[in-house]
C-alpha cells in the first residue's frame, strides 16, 4: 500500500518542479538563452521539453 503512495508523492514532486519557468526553463524565452532560471513564463517549446524529461525521469524511477 506504501508503493502506492509512493509513486504518487514522486509524480506530484516531479510535476511542480518540472514546471517550466519555476525553477527552470529549457529552452530559454529569448534566442540567446538555453536555459533560464526561475524566471515564472513559458513558451510551447519548453513545455514540450519538460514534458518529455518528466515522462523519462518518472519512467526511469518506476521501473522495478
Amino acid at each position: 500500500m506504501i508503493g502506492n503512495w509512493c509513486t504518487a508523492v514522486t509524480g506530484m514532486v516531479l510535476f511542480v518542479l518540472l514546471t517550466p519557468g519555476l525553477v527552470l526553463q529549457i529552452p530559454g524565452s529569448s534566442r540567446a538563452n538555453l536555459v533560464e532560471f526561475g524566471n515564472l513564463k513559458t513558451s510551447v517549446a519548453s513545455i514540450f521539453v519538460h514534458a518529455i524529461v518528466y515522462f523519462v525521469v518518472f519512467s526511469l524511477l518506476l521501473k522495478p
